[in-house]
């Protein structure tokens, strides 16, 4: 647009709003400190406590993207001591600090290549071949939204009247198995075996339980 464009952020704010659930408490110091090292190409140092861990440990890492993944802010970057690209979400750091020394990011390194084969941000060394059906009442749900790249949908019954079955290919399947459990009765996994069993597992724990 060729001229100046101006209005009050109040108007804006009484007709547009976003919200999440399970939002985290972001630190701000934090984010502004690996913000610029990725923009800058410094490496980083930060204590770590990885999920499930049960205690703070020390990472140097060269950090090549930082995005933000269902609500949760995530850094993405070679860790230098397990010589692997890795992801690290803030909630999870401390001690942050930004040092002298450059790095080069690899030239053929995106975050959509990264993250093609997860359901979030969960990677893996997997190819899985996946296919969930869902009822009517979850089929327009889940068809209403474009949950993965390599998404296919397709109508069971006439017009979609038995509901839909939806096709993914993935290299993990913990986050997809999440997913399939928060759909209740309303789902069914086709295939892999592997992905039907552990949701059969994790539903029999919380009856169990």
């Amino acid at each position: 647009m060729r001229e100046t464009v101006t209005f009050p952020w109040d108007d804006l704010d009484a007709v547009i709003s976003f919200r999440g659930i399970g939002k985290t408490v972001g630190d701000v110091d934090l984010f502004e400190t690996l913000s610029k090292a990725v923009l800058r190409s410094n490496e980083v140092v930060f204590e770590y406590k990885k999920l499930g861990g049960v205690r703070h440990e020390g990472r140097r890492v060269q950090p090549y993207h930082l995005g933000c993944v269902e609500n949760q802010w995530y850094l993405f970057g070679f860790d230098l001591a397990r010589k692997q690209l890795r992801t690290f979400a803030l909630p999870r750091m401390r001690k942050a600090q930004a040092t002298a020394l450059k790095f080069k990011r690899p030239a053929d390194f995106t975050i959509a290549s990264h993250l093609g084969g997860a359901f979030g941000v969960f990677t893996g060394a997997g190819k899985y071949r996946i296919r969930i059906r869902f009822d009517a009442f979850a089929a327009q749900l889940v068809g209403e939204r474009q949950w993965h790249a390599s998404q296919k949908i397709r109508s069971l019954g006439k017009n979609g009247d038995d509901g839909i079955e939806l096709s993914l290919e993935l290299g993990c399947l913990e986050e997809v198995k999440r997913w399939v459990l928060s759909w209740g009765g309303h789902a069914h996994v086709v295939e892999p075996k592997a992905l039907a069993e552990q949701v059969k597992a994790a539903a029999r724990a919380i009856l169990e339980g």
